[in-house]
């Protein structure tokens, strides 16, 4: 068996996860569902995604459509609360420095473009499909392996232009003293947020509720720190329906 909740891990909030988790395996248990001990918040990520002993794991869109909707099992999406969005959905916080006077995107054609990786919906996917509408693509862009990364990139003056998964913002804002250095300039159309999923022989209905009935049980202060307001249905047809990038998008 294995589990995590890595998608929005950060130091700070390694306690409140791991209580949440203390009250998801409570749920599980008494629903006839084993889990592990403890989440395995270090494991790579598609080796969590792909085992078939997963009790639970948050993954990002892009993946889950692309390679695992045929693999695991979707259990439903949480819901953080994100301004402009409906629950369960997410959009990306397309962020510049607050110092860059710059303040329409298609003067940004020629910036460099910092995106944790090119199987992200927040960090990739999301903003192509954001400046098609505006008729250009980054030229130059690197892969920064992570939002905080990219943001942080931004910061330091590295890149000038990131994607970031509003969630990961909101906490970013939270945590980083880096982040005064940043303003948003745009955001992105929400889409399916990042969903819950489990093994291929899961039971969708029963651990949606036992993840419920966990979030409910959170303490006021672990929910606020988490973001966590509840967890959603999105259909698995929703999330098949999000274009995905040309691969020239790459090249």
């Amino acid at each position: 068996m294995i589990a995590n909740l890595m998608m929005y891990a950060r130091p700070e909030l390694s306690e409140a996860h791991a209580r949440y988790w203390a009250l998801l395996r409570t749920s599980f248990a008494d629903r006839g569902i084993a889990s592990p001990e403890t989440l395995a918040q270090e494991a790579e990520e598609f080796s969590v995604w792909r085992d078939p002993a997963l009790v639970l794991s948050q993954t990002c869109g892009m993946p889950f459509r692309t390679q695992l909707q045929e693999t695991v099992t979707l259990i439903g999406t949480p819901d953080f609360g994100l301004d402009g969005c409906a629950p369960g959905y997410y959009n990306s916080a397309i962020i510049v420095r607050e110092d860059d006077l710059r303040g329409d995107i298609a003067e940004y054609r020629e910036a460099r473009f910092a995106y944790n990786m090119a199987i992200s919906q927040s960090g990739w996917a999301a903003p192509y499909a954001h400046l098609q509408q505006h008729g250009f693509w980054f030229t130059k862009r690197f892969e920064s392996g992570g939002h905080v990364n990219s943001a942080h990139a931004v910061a330091n003056g590295s890149a000038d232009i990131a994607a970031v998964d509003a969630q990961t913002w909101a906490l970013i804002k939270r945590y980083e003293p880096w982040a005064e250095k940043l303003r948003v300039l745009e955001y992105t159309q929400p889409t399916p947020g990042l969903p819950y999923i489990a093994g291929p022989n899961a039971d969708a209905d029963t651990t949606f509720d036992a993840v419920a009935e966990a979030i409910a049980a959170l303490i006021p202060e672990d929910a606020d720190c988490l973001g966590l307001k509840g967890i959603v249905r999105i259909p698995k047809e929703t999330y098949l329906a999000v274009p995905n990038p040309p691969a020239s998008a790459a090249d």
